[in-house]
């Protein structure tokens, strides 16, 4: 599954044998309060991401270092029934491949949250219209972290030590 939404790169220990060959897919389904709660952890608010992570939300934490490009937690949401998450994620990132799932697996939501993150305003114009406030907050949150991510990465006076 690891290759679904972008290129096939090996990591020290992969292992066919790891990943489910059928794996359901969990909804994404939460309280508001929760999506909030989830927005303030994606912008930096530790206690939050402990509090989720501690209450059962392991998926929304593991996003979050998703976000943050954390490739770990980006196969824990793949090999845990959150591809559609982490397709959100990735279309976020511009990977069209993702967005065209999102699409035919019906994930509309998560469509145009990550178009909006990926600065395509209809993204934003369809959350206000079909979501909800919080929804609409947390893609806030992921697109201010995502630019953020971006604006360092285009920083050239950041030195890469690679």
């Amino acid at each position: 599954m690891r290759g679904l939404f972008r290129r096939k790169k090996k990591y020290k220990g992969d292992s066919e044998k790891k990943r489910p060959t059928k794996l359901e897919i969990k909804p994404f389904e939460y309280h508001p309060k929760i999506i909030l709660a989830w927005a303030k952890g994606i912008e930096g608010n530790t206690e939050l991401l402990d509090y989720l992570y501690k209450n059962g939300y392991k998926e929304l934490v593991m996003a979050t270092h998703a976000i943050q490009l954390k490739d770990k937690a980006r196969d824990w949401l793949m090999e845990n029934g959150y591809p559609h998450i982490m397709a959100m994620i990735n279309g976020s990132e511009g990977n069209t491949q993702a967005l065209s799932w999102l699409k035919k697996n019906g994930f509309e939501l998560l469509y145009h949250m990550a178009i909006a993150i990926d600065d395509d305003p209809k993204g934003f114009r369809w959350i206000n219209i079909h979501g909800t406030q919080d929804l609409f907050l947390l893609t806030r949150s992921i697109k201010k972290v995502k630019d953020e991510i971006e604006e360092k990465h285009n920083d050239v006076h950041v030195r890469s030590v690679d």
